[in-house]
């Protein structure tokens, strides 16, 4: 608001103004130990605490801080942990696993730490699974004051329903001890949606690439992720960082989580960057694949690639879906979103040249395009709830002939988690492929009237490619039809290995792009 020249503040006032910033006490500590001590006399416990805990399988972790819990502060025991997945074994978060400190792990992917999995189905650990870009707004939603939003992500599913499995007896039955409870639900402009409440945590631990003495923080690359959700939603936050400069030395332009979110700052000590998974671009005339890929996959893959319309914003699931961009139809350019906070995905990195700080949402390194653009992952799964991005091919275990798709769990068996799958079919409006080998390896029928396992998303497919034939869902009326057939593949085929009846589109049926 305007105030009249008699009521502004005279320029003494603003040089004694700039000297008391000047001034400000420094938020650095000379050692991770130093700074969690200050963190853990503002609470009356180190027990039973909650820690937000930033990063993405090994991208971008606090591995200093987690390391410094793990072999300094036995004592702090019964910790909730707040972050997508729990790192690897004895690496990340699978340390804290390892030493018993944690009671509760809230998390979206199980990942490869075998240990996790191990503790949840022996009823050692509780585990509360939540669709990865529900975590990250519920996350985000605590930072900025907001108990409870609504969401369509996992709407119609165990997770809405409630009954899923979050902590397992440990007397070796397999029963359940503890399940989930229902979500409230409403429906908005025909939509059904599930309400969420917001995550705070008494302590944040997250990692950025460069800070200020003032706490202000610049992250890079594809290790941002969960690290800023993570940091606003702390009681008590601490960052650590690769490099620490002066107040000003970090233009305000290019700060990405201002310091007022971050309490105390302090240097890694632990530079060990792992990566999960190093891969690199085969070198001209070495005889790699490329790009050949042959077989039932092959077909699946150049199908999917006629799906890629100029200028879509896509999301591509591992494996066979992101084989699929290898085979762009002639004309047609499309942007690469990895829900982990990168937009514009390239190629894999060339020999020797692999960066820690830039993997894909399958933990796999790659490099950002021209134009390519870097985020956290609530702002990654805002665009993907708004429909920014158009169009999602992923696998899948089962699909009903309603479109119902199941992907991600087989209940005491395997755990891996959901991920970001619900978040991306369960966007209003967005296009949702999958694809699959018809059948599975033992002859299971893959494509039937309805799921028997845990849905991802009720409702959700537009289209089924295999290694067969394409389907057509009727999302709204539920039904498919068959709209094209593999060479060689009758409708006679099709009907002995699908578990639902299902339409014939009228006249000759096209045959697979196998080009």
């Amino acid at each position: 608001m305007f105030r009249p020249l008699s009521s502004r503040p005279s320029k003494l006032a603003f040089q004694t103004l700039n000297r008391s910033f000047s001034s400000s006490p420094s938020k650095v500590r000379s050692s991770a130990a130093l700074a969690l001590n200050e963190a853990f006399s503002t609470v009356p416990s180190k027990s039973n605490l909650t820690f937000c805990v930033g990063g993405f399988g090994l991208c971008g972790i606090p591995e200093t801080l987690i390391s410094s819990i793990a072999t300094d502060f036995p004592e702090v025991k019964n910790m909730t942990a707040v972050s997508n997945n729990a790192g690897v074994d004895g690496f990340g978060l699978g340390k804290l696993l390892e030493s018993g400190q944690v009671e509760r792990m809230i998390s979206s992917y199980v990942g490869e730490n075998k240990t996790f999995e191990k503790m949840y189905l022996g009823g050692e650990l509780a585990v509360e699974l939540t669709p990865q870009g529900t975590l990250a707004e519920r996350l985000r939603s605590g930072g900025a004051g907001i108990p409870a939003f609504f969401t369509p992500t996992a709407a119609g599913t165990v997770i809405a329903d409630g009954g899923f499995p979050i902590k397992y007896k440990s007397d070796g039955s397999g029963d359940v001890e503890i399940k989930s409870e229902p979500r409230e639900t409403r429906t908005f402009n025909g939509v059904e949606y599930v309400m969420e409440e917001a995550i705070t945590g008494d302590v944040s631990l997250v990692k950025a690439w460069k800070a200020d003495t003032r706490g202000n923080l610049v992250f890079r690359g594809t290790a941002r992720n969960f690290n800023p959700d993570c940091a606003r939603a702390g009681r008590f936050c601490i960052a650590e960082v690769e490099e620490i400069v002066e107040a000003g030395e970090i233009s305000p332009d290019d700060v990405h989580l201002p310091g007022v979110f971050v309490d105390r700052v302090v240097k890694a000590t632990d530079n060990e960057k792992r990566i999960e998974q190093v891969t690199e671009r085969a070198e001209e005339g070495s005889g790699g694949s490329g790009s050949v890929v042959t077989g039932g996959r092959g077909r699946i893959v150049r199908r999917a690639a006629k799906e890629f319309k100029d200028g879509m914003y896509v999301n591509l699931g591992i494996g066979i879906p992101t084989m699929a961009s290898n085979f762009l139809p002639s004309g047609v350019r499309i942007e690469l979103q990895s829900e982990n906070g990168l937009m514009g995905m390239g190629p894999f990195p060339k020999k020797g040249s692999a960066d820690a700080d830039w993997i894909n949402a399958g933990k796999q390194t790659v490099t950002p395009v021209p134009g390519a653009s870097t985020f956290s992952s609530s702002d990654s799964f805002g665009m993907i709830r708004s429909c920014k991005v158009g169009l999602t091919i992923l696998g899948g275990m089962q699909v009903s002939s309603n479109g119902d798709l199941a992907n991600w769990i087989i209940p005491g068996k395997m755990v891996k988690g959901m991920g970001g799958a619900m978040d991306l079919v369960g966007a209003p409006g967005s296009r949702v492929v999958v694809t699959m080998e018809h059948v599975a390896k033992n002859g299971t029928k893959k494509i039937m009237r309805d799921c028997s396992l845990p849905l991802t998303g009720k409702g959700v497919v537009d289209l089924i490619i295999t290694d067969m034939c394409v389907f057509k869902c009727d999302k709204k009326n539920g039904g498919l039809t068959l709209i094209e057939l593999a060479k060689g593949v009758t409708v006679d085929d099709i009907k002995e290995n699908t578990g639902c009846e299902f339409d014939v589109v009228e006249g000759d049926i096209p045959l697979m792009d196998e080009e």
